[in-house]
């Protein structure tokens, strides 16, 4: 079982990112799929999560107009896309799956089973 992310970068306020994070060994159309974040310092946070189709999404109140989360299972690939990415929005990323249906409810790490190792986002001029 392995979640691969991919996409992070050095980009300057405003720019954009699309983070990638391919399943493996797993049925991934059979689970939710959450982005998480850390910052130096800070918990691990979770900013976005697609259920099992496309209409179930969250966004954290931060991402909200900015954050773009869709899933291709064929792929078995989760996407988020991030635009006008802000100095706070620096962090390693993370990519988490959960066998299940919904987003509401699973914002803990303690709720998700596999886990990526994460890619590297940083804004900087």
């Amino acid at each position: 079982v392995q979640l691969a992310e991919s996409g992070g970068g050095l980009v300057q306020p405003g720019g954009s990112l699309r983070l990638s994070c391919v399943a493996s060994g797993f049925t991934m159309s059979k689970y939710v799929i959450s982005w998480f974040r850390q910052a130096p310092g800070n918990e691990r946070e979770r900013v976005s999560c697609i259920g099992i189709t496309d209409g179930i999404v969250y966004y954290k109140d931060s991402g909200k107009g900015r954050f773009t989360i869709s899933r291709d299972d064929v792929a078995s690939t989760v996407y988020l896309q991030i635009n006008d990415l802000k100095p706070e929005d620096a962090a390693v990323y993370y990519c988490a799956a959960r066998y299940g249906y919904y987003c509401s409810g699973y914002g803990s790490t303690y709720d998700y089973e596999y886990w990526g190792q994460g890619t590297q986002v940083t804004v900087s001029s």
